[in-house]
């Protein structure tokens, strides 16, 4: 089992800066590819961004792009979300997830096996 752990939620003004970290504990963290997903209220949740194992591959949602940095620390057990230019949008809760591929991450996080329970991200106009 691994086990994670999101922090550094909060709330901000939009244009405002977050930074989201998701701690792993219980298996060999640098095994997994590691992703940020975050629901809406009354919406699905939706894909943000994913980083490959020793992090040379990454990939985020269009609408995160330019705004949104997902990083990796393996030697800390911790993936990092930095959220930058914060719209009311982005209002959300932000899950981490570890899974085996940037690819199956991509998917939509149906077959991702390990998840966080969530940190609430509120943007306020």
């Amino acid at each position: 089992q691994l086990q994670l752990v999101e922090s550094g939620g909060g709330l901000v003004q939009t244009g405002g800066s977050l930074i989201l970290s998701c701690a792993a504990s219980g298996r060999a963290f640098s095994t997994y590819a590691m992703a940020w997903y975050r629901q809406a209220p009354g919406k699905e949740r939706e894909f943000v961004a994913v980083i490959s194992r020793a992090g040379g591959i990454i990939y985020y949602a269009d609408d995160v792009k330019g705004r949104f940095t997902i990083s990796r620390d393996n030697a800390k057990d911790t993936v990092y979300l930095q959220m930058n230019g914060l719209k009311p949008d982005d209002t959300a809760v932000y899950y981490c997830a570890a899974g085996p591929s940037t690819l199956i991450a991509r998917e939509g996080g149906g077959r991702m096996p390990y998840w966080g329970k969530g940190t609430l991200v509120t943007v306020s106009s």
